[in-house]
């Protein structure tokens, strides 16, 4: 097979990363969690108190991904692998007001697109069908209700020891869609060339499926 760069974006909790992670393995390709980056950001952002200076807070920031055979993608930040708190409630509620800032956006997609130019990636997240790899041979975007999304959240919460309210996840979810779509630097939207997926009711391996029946299309 041709080396290709495929795009998945979508909301949250749609499915991105899981498939993203399980299309990378079928077809040998390197997958590139956007998302972690961000919330990596987001994590230091916390950690510094919330200070609102993002210019000065990139600038002081080192971050880089690395591989490992077990445990797969790590995020290392500032020589620290911060994966493992990645997904704490605090990083999760404030995760889209970092990632709409101009230099943390700027100075995301600028690492993001060096990671594609060789191809043979797989990448999730929001604007990389509009923004990162607007050229890149399969874009698809992946859609869920709100209530799915949010009791695939509390599930994944639950496996991580993190309590959490369906109720409270739906309002948050939703709220962080319209954030999402209505930012001012890239908002979460559909590339025109993009295939639109519902993964509502449908099991990983079906929607993993049908995107590799797409890469075969190709």
């Amino acid at each position: 097979m041709k080396l290709i760069n495929i795009a998945l974006d979508g909301p949250a909790a749609a499915g991105k990363s899981t498939i993203a992670k399980r299309v990378a393995e079928q077809l040998s390709m390197i997958y590139v969690d956007t998302g972690a980056m961000y919330r990596a950001i987001t994590y230091k952002y916390l950690k510094q108190n919330k200070t609102d200076d993002f210019e000065a807070l990139i600038n002081s920031t080192e971050l880089y991904l690395t591989y490992d055979n077990e445990k797969g993608q790590r995020i290392i930040l500032d020589n620290t692998d911060v994966t493992d708190y990645l997904r704490e409630n605090d990083v999760t509620q404030n995760v889209s007001y970092v990632a709409s800032k101009e230099p943390v956006r700027t100075f995301a997609v600028k690492k993001q697109k060096e990671l594609a130019d060789n191809k043979g990636i797989v990448m999730d997240g929001r604007d990389i069908g509009t923004v990162v790899l607007p050229n890149a041979e399969l874009k698809v975007y992946m859609i869920a209700s709100v209530e799915e999304r949010a009791q695939r959240r509390q599930k994944d919460n639950e496996l991580r020891g993190i309590d959490s309210n369906l109720e409270q996840l739906k309002e948050e979810i939703a709220e962080r869609d319209h954030y999402d779509m209505n930012r001012e630097i890239s908002p979460l939207t559909k590339a025109d060339d993009a295939v639109t997926l519902d993964t509502t009711g449908k099991s990983i391996e079906t929607v993993t499926d049908e995107i590799l029946t797409m890469v075969k299309n190709i």
